[in-house]
Formats: C-alpha cells, sequence, structure tokens
C-alpha cells in the first residue's frame, strides 16, 4: 500500500493514524470554521490494536499512516469507543481488509454497529472496568454512556498513561499540529468552550460524574487522546479543569442577546437593551441571527448568566431564524440564567408571548417586563428596552452575590 500519508508518534509504542478533513464547515448543524480531525490510533504492542477508525471517505488516509508503521494485516485488535459515523464510517471496510483477531465495543457498541451497517461485526462486548492484555500493555475500560451516545466508552493504556477519551475533552480545528503546546492557548480554549456547548453541555449532570469518577481512578494521565482535535500532552489536566467550569454552568457576569429583525426595528431595540446592561456593568454580547450561526449563539451561552430574546411577528408567530436558534439551544439545555423578551409587531403581537413560553420551557428565570413594540420604536420605546437592559442587569448581580 503506498504510504503518502505519515503515522506521528505521540508516545513510546503509540502512533497517531487518522485524517485531517481541512474542508469540513458543517457538523450536523455546528459550524467548524476550522475543519476537524478523525483522530485513531495505533498501539505497538503485542497484540496491535487500532483505537477507532475515522469517516469513510478518510480511510485511504488512516490505512496510508497505519501502513508507513506496520502492514495493516498485523493488527490483531480493534477498539471501537463511539459508533458515531464520523469514527465508524469506515470500520467495516476496515475489519474486511484486516480481518482482526477481535473487535471490542461496548454491548450498546455492538448493537448500534449491527443498526448502523446492518450486518453483525462480532464485536466482543466490554464492560465497565475490564481490561485487555494486549501482551506486554494493558487497556482498561471505562463506560461514559450518553457522553454523548449510549454506547460510548473510553480506555486508558496503563504502561504510557494515554486516556484514548473518544468524542470526550476533543474540539473541531483541523491543523498540521498533533498536540496542544504546538497552539495557540486562545484558539484551544474557544473551540473547546465551542465543542462542550455544542455536544457535551446537555450532558453536564453525566460529566461531574465522569470527572469524578476519572479522578478517583488514582493514576495518572500522560496524554489525554480524544477522537477530535490536538492531544493534550502539555498539562493534561487542563482539559479537565476547563470540563470542570462548564459543567458546573454557574452564572457569569454577562448578558446574551440574541435577535432577528426584519426592518432593523429590534436591531434598535437590541442595542438599547445592550447600553442598559453595560451601564450597569454587565457585558452584553450582542447577537443577530442573520449574520450568526447557531452554534455561535450555544458558544455564547455556556459563559454567561442572562440570556435576552428579540423577534419580529410574522405570520402570529416568531421569525423562523429565532425559532431555530431558540429550538437548538433549548436542546443543548443551559441554566442558571435569568432572561427577558423583546419584540416588534404590525396588526398582531403573539411573537413576545411565543418567546415567553420559549424561554419558561428552557427554566430561564423571567426578571423584565417583555418590551412589544409595534412596527418602529420611538424614543420612549428605546428608554424602555434600555430599561429593561438595566433590570435584567441588576437581577444578574444580585444572582451572582447569592451564588
Amino acid at each position: 500500500m503506498p504510504t503518502a500519508f505519515k503515522a506521528i508518534q505521540i508516545c513510546e509504542d503509540v502512533y497517531w493514524v487518522g485524517a485531517i478533513d481541512w474542508t469540513l464547515r458543517d457538523f450536523h448543524g455546528y459550524s467548524t470554521s476550522r475543519g476537524s480531525t478523525y483522530n485513531a490510533f495505533l498501539i505497538m504492542a503485542d497484540k496491535v490494536t487500532l483505537i477507532d477508525t475515522v469517516k469513510a471517505p478518510f480511510k485511504h488516509e488512516m490505512m496510508s499512516r497505519i501502513a508507513s508503521v506496520i502492514d495493516p494485516s498485523k493488527i490483531d485488535y480493534i477498539v471501537s469507543h463511539h459508533t458515531e459515523m464520523d469514527h465508524s464510517g469506515s470500520l467495516p471496510e476496515v475489519v474486511d481488509e484486516v480481518k482482526p483477531e477481535k473487535l471490542f465495543a461496548s454491548r450498546a457498541g455492538a448493537v448500534a454497529m449491527k443498526q448502523h451497517f446492518h450486518r453483525d461485526l462480532e464485536p466482543v462486548a466490554v464492560a465497565d472496568g475490564e481490561d485487555i492484555a494486549l501482551g506486554q500493555m494493558k487497556l482498561t475500560f471505562f463506560d461514559t454512556k450518553m457522553l454523548h451516545w449510549p454506547e460510548s466508552i473510553v480506555s486508558y493504556l496503563h504502561e504510557r498513561k494515554v486516556l484514548f477519551s473518544q468524542d470526550i475533552f476533543g474540539l473541531h480545528l483541523a491543523s498540521s499540529e498533533r498536540f496542544d503546546d504546538e497552539l495557540p492557548e486562545d484558539i484551544l480554549y474557544f473551540e473547546a468552550a465551542k465543542y462542550y456547548a455544542n455536544i457535551v453541555m446537555p450532558y453536564s449532570p453525566l460529566v461531574k460524574k465522569l470527572l469524578k469518577k476519572v479522578e478517583g481512578l488514582g493514576v495518572e494521565f500522560d496524554m489525554i487522546a480524544p477522537d477530535h482535535g490536538p492531544i493534550w500532552r502539555t498539562n493534561p489536566t487542563r482539559i479537565i479543569k476547563w470540563y470542570h467550569k462548564w459543567a458546573e454552568m454557574k452564572p457569569e457576569n454577562k448578558a446574551v442577546i440574541i435577535y432577528d429583525t426584519m426592518w432593523k426595528s429590534c436591531r434598535k431595540m437590541a442595542a438599547s437593551i445592550a447600553d442598559g446592561l453595560a451601564q450597569e456593568g454587565v457585558s452584553a454580547k450582542v447577537l443577530e441571527i442573520g449574520s450568526t450561526n447557531r452554534s455561535e449563539v450555544a458558544t455564547e451561552l455556556l459563559e454567561c448568566g442572562a440570556i435576552i430574546v428579540g423577534s419580529p411577528t410574522i405570520n402570529n408567530n416568531i421569525f423562523p431564524s429565532v425559532a431555530d436558534v431558540l429550538t437548538y439551544a433549548k436542546g443543548l439545555k443551559p441554566r442558571n440564567l435569568v432572561g427577558a423578551v423583546f419584540a416588534t409587531y404590525g396588526w398582531s403581537g403573539e411573537a413576545v408571548n411565543h418567546l415567553e413560553a420559549v424561554l419558561e420551557e428552557m427554566k430561564v428565570e423571567k426578571v423584565a417586563e417583555s418590551v412589544n413594540i409595534q412596527y418602529v420604536p420611538d424614543d420612549a420605546a428605546l428608554e424602555k428596552c434600555r430599561e429593561l437592559g438595566l433590570c435584567v442587569a441588576r437581577s444578574l448581580k444580585e444572582k451572582l452575590q447569592v451564588e
């Protein structure tokens, strides 16, 4: 097999053999402006083991990297931590080509494989805490159900102190650099936060349990190797600390104003609300949905304390783009937020009621009277908006003092 792509050694006996997706710009509704990677790892133990595979179109790249280290037919074991197609899309073809002695997955993973590929790949089901011997090395598996799929597991390579964490601790970033210390801190933090907000946030209570479990293992991590993004090798507990913070979902001194507009009335109202927030010392992030992807909104919601939503009324309802973002945000389950609503209308004013209902469903504490303006806001209406901002800011600051 040609070896145009080369494996990268990440530590003794372990190689990165994944693929770089430079062109990915959308990941099921999540904007991935910097692309992504699909990470797979080769352990050169007595039992040569492949950790995860890659998205189907990238199989050749992965196999080429493997071939730069060893003949792929010499792979003894394959481990599938997660059945989502960006990690298992190439799995059936790889199994057919490699013919491994064993394929390992969780019990739920075995079921999911059959449902995805409609064939029996005959995986060996591993349980929480179960070890498999690779000869001179050992892998231990840990159940991470619903982080972020029902069949998700992670594994720990004891002799090299590497945690293979599947999607947990990952981020979407295509780069030629394989390690965290080769990349700017601000990019790592932003993309990791964006990943958490858009993928992991709904499962924050489970993240807390996982972190407690990981820290209770009594083992050290020289590396955390996720299935997307760079490998954490310099102070790998840094990403664990970030997860601790995000999982708590504690309110911060920031309000996010989310709105869309037809004839710029909501834009004027949002600016006045932001002015009121700033007057009380609360940072305001104003996001007009027409120029902001839903995943950017989710990222801002991860580290804020208030959400203020605005929309024109159209056909007795809220604007479609606002409905889209709120549906997405509601599914991500942000918590501990205060908020308020503003709207405009022409001859009927139902949008404001719909917005209030969505915030109630999201368990956002309403702390200011809604502002609903017909057509174009005048100075008096804009003053009401500024006062709405003041009211939300004061409520948020009170909440922060209590917290």
